[in-house]
């Protein structure tokens, strides 16, 4: 009969730590990017005279969110080089090519977090490894939530931040014509993301 107790007991703690460990699990949200509702915005400046833009039409990945410990969150983005959109074909070409961005030996570009930091309910900096042209370099972006709730159209929970950040093209083996076609790149993000 002592046994059995002991045997009854220990039952009802394993069911208490599975249901737990579940709970625990159940704390994190998987939001699977919108490519239609996502834009990543890099400008430069052309020699001085103006600033252009280009964009990547087609950007995947999964943002997780940890409501209760936003610091455990995390993001990981990947992008095909060849959804490059700069609104001038010749130079959409020209960004695929060996000099540039080379797409045939390094076909995406990929962003994974390494930190969140949480400075209020609202602003983020989210620090992690970008990895362009074969080369990985750590970069931080600001990111502000601008919204989180059930999406109005898709009718399912969704999540939408903007982020800022810049970086050295120079460092991912992509020089050409520095200084006069500016080193920096200034990066605009903005992005809506589905539960999966």
């Amino acid at each position: 009969m002592q046994k059995l107790k002991m045997l009854a007991h220990g039952t009802v703690i394993s069911t208490a730590l599975i249901a737990a460990s579940t709970a625990s699990m159940a704390a994190t949200t998987d939001y699977q990017i919108d490519a239609k509702h996502t834009a990543t915005l890099f400008s430069w400046s052309h020699f001085g005279f103006s600033n252009p833009t280009a964009n990547f039409d087609d950007v995947q990945g999964v943002i997780t969110v940890d409501d209760k410990h936003p610091e455990k969150s995390s993001v990981s983005v990947t992008i095909p080089v060849k959804s490059i959109n700069s609104h001038v074909e010749a130079l959409d070409k020209e960004f695929l090519t060996e000099a540039w961005f080379n797409e045939a030996k390094y076909p995406n570009i990929t962003f994974k977090s390494t930190k969140v930091q949480t400075k209020d309910k609202k602003h983020f900096k989210i620090s992690g490894d970008l990895t362009v042209k074969g080369v990985t370099k750590p970069v931080v972006l600001n990111a502000t939530l601008n919204g989180m709730g059930e999406h109005p159209m898709a009718k399912k929970k969704a999540i939408g931040f903007n982020a800022t950040t810049s970086f050295k093209r120079s460092d991912f083996g992509i020089g050409q014509y520095v200084p006069a076609v500016s080193d920096e790149i200034k990066v605009n993000i903005t992005t809506e993301a589905l539960i999966k």
